[in-house]
């Protein structure tokens, strides 16, 4: 075990793919020279070379294509998006095309492709450049998403979604990329798609985190005491029912907490099949903290308030333990939105 940055286990995790298998390159903006805008190819091509670590013209929908090409033809390409909105102009490309190819030849023809993109707010990078956007793939069958929390999520998600046949988009919470942490190496070190993790135990509420929520909700759960269980959802397609259903189950409560807007966030899906599938088991309505319906802001403490804080999980957290109702958010408490 070693104690190394998100970043690095990132570059880890890369680099042990393509020790591992010859099929697996590199494509993305500054990725080879300049080793990542945020340094998650460090040591790449001076150890693979320009063939297999390739930096490519700002052209998301070109390269992500190409990507796409390759994966059909045998290779096992990592596609890096710096910023998640720059997805946007290769949606076709991923969503369309490789996402598809799987059920439209019948199963003959796989793309095992992945795309890694930036996510998130925290660092000051303003509007367009900090949203989360997983509900741009969150309903594409055939496209597993998966979001790391740590390093040992960082590295262990990507090891199992290069080896994954089919294409699976990684969405990297980037305020998370200088945070240490430890982590496992190796096979041992793989983090199964689909599987979520109990990161703390607790027998009065479940709280389902993903990203960069997860150290947020554990800090207030820390502040609450042992009745507080975390769930680190980890991959959003396909995610674990059996681990949140059988958390609610002990707990009889289920609060999500997303960075994304309230609105058409992942989390709907979480408390509407908890809902259906656990209703007898709860003992009050299930409700999601979010961020506001609102761009997110540049400025520092506005930014600041747009991602659930653990001030507000454990505000919210406590208000609906000790009354077993919902409580509003802060925006609605200070008579800022309706």
């Amino acid at each position: 075990m070693a104690r190394m940055r998100v970043r690095q286990a990132i570059a880890a995790a890369l680099a042990d793919a393509m020790r591992e298998d010859g099929s697996v390159m590199l494509f993305g903006e500054d990725v080879a020279a300049a080793e990542g805008p945020f340094k998650t190819s460090e040591g790449l091509l001076a150890e693979f070379g320009p063939l297999r670590v390739r930096d490519t013209p700002i052209s998301e929908m070109g390269f992500v294509g190409a990507a796409v090409g390759a994966a059909t033809m045998g290779m096992r390409p990592v596609a890096e998006i710096m910023f998640m909105e720059f997805l946007g102009v290769a949606l076709d490309q991923l969503v369309t095309e490789a996402a598809t190819f799987r059920y439209l030849s019948n199963g003959r023809v796989t793309v095992p492709l992945v795309v890694r993109a930036s996510t998130g707010s925290g660092l000051g990078f303003g509007t367009q450049h900090s949203q989360t956007l997983e509900n741009w793939l969150t309903a594409t069958p055939g496209l597993k998403v998966a979001v790391p929390s740590d390093a040992q999520t960082a590295y262990g998600l990507l090891r199992a979604a290069i080896r994954d046949p089919d294409p699976v988009a990684i969405l990297e919470p980037r305020v998370l990329y200088a945070e240490r942490g430890d982590c496992v190496t190796g096979d041992e070190g793989i983090v199964p798609l689909g599987t979520a993790r109990v990161v703390r135990r607790g027998d009065a509420v479940t709280v389902v985190a993903l990203g960069q929520t997860v150290r947020t909700a554990l800090g207030a759960a820390e502040r609450l005491g042992t009745g507080v269980e975390v769930v680190d959802l980890s991959t959003l397609v396909p995610w674990d029912r059996a681990t949140v259903l059988a958390s609610v189950a002990r707990t009889g409560r289920l609060v999500v907490v997303e960075e994304a807007p309230a609105s058409g966030g992942w989390g709907s899906e979480i408390v509407a099949a908890v809902t259906s599938a656990a209703f007898r088991a709860l003992q009050a309505p299930p409700f999601r903290i979010t961020a506001p319906d609102v761009p997110v802001p540049y400025n520092k403490g506005l930014e600041a308030r747009f991602s659930p804080s653990a001030d507000e999980i454990e505000y919210q957290l406590r208000a609906y333990l000790e009354t077993g109702e919902v409580p509003d958010p802060w925006w609605r408490r200070e008579g800022v939105a309706a």
